[in-house]
């Protein structure tokens, strides 16, 4: 009988301890099905907090962005203003400089103080230099290619008059002056040329 009770004892003490394991086993699965639901109660309160705050954000920052660009439009369009009547003047300066430099009126205005053509001929590019020297901080409120076009124009108006006093035909001041203007009476001159491309620009910035 002894052999049977100390089995019997045997049997109880193995299915107690698969029993308290079992138990410890449930209860660290039903702790963890705890866990898990309340971080699925959590995720459910916290994902869309986060969802609305991102999306919150984005709206602000596309908000501020468009702030941002308004304003620089309109610090820009008020620098434009203030700025108008000066580039429109700096215009009007150009434009009365290529008409001065003008051979049909610069010949006229200057008169020859000799009979020798070179005299006259540095005397009339020495007036040309001049103008355009005291006008040459007007460049700040032009356009680059604008700049470009009325400097052209000067240099071509002095190219004009040094290659008539070249010609051996023209061997005085006057007919210097009457050589140039008239290659004037077939072609546009420079200045007009150049004149022409300012007013367009000008008419651009309305």
């Amino acid at each position: 009988m002894a052999p049977i009770r100390n089995g019997c004892r045997s049997y109880l003490v193995i299915n107690n301890e698969f029993y308290e394991k079992n138990v410890l086993f449930l209860r660290s699965l039903k702790a963890y099905s705890m866990d898990t639901t309340k971080i699925i109660e959590l995720l459910s309160y916290t994902l869309p907090a986060v969802i609305t705050g991102g999306v919150a954000y984005y709206f602000f920052s596309l908000h501020t962005k468009n702030e941002e660009g308004r304003r620089r439009y309109l610090i820009q369009k008020d620098a434009q203003k203030s700025a108008l009547p000066i580039r429109l003047q700096a215009y009007e300066r150009m434009a009365l400089f290529l008409e001065r430099i003008n051979p049909s009126n610069l010949l006229i205005r200057i008169v020859p103080t000799s009979s020798d053509k070179m005299d006259y001929q540095d005397l009339v590019i020495s007036h040309i230099e001049n103008e355009f020297e005291h006008n040459l901080t007007q460049q700040i409120y032009l356009s680059d290619e604008c700049w470009t076009i009325i400097t052209t124009a000067k240099n071509a108006t002095i190219q004009m008059i040094r290659k008539a006093a070249l010609n051996p035909a023209t061997d005085t001041a006057n007919k210097l002056r009457e050589a140039v203007l008239s290659e004037l009476l077939e072609k546009q001159s420079p200045s007009n040329n150049a004149l022409a491309y300012i007013k367009d620009e000008v008419g651009g910035l309305w």
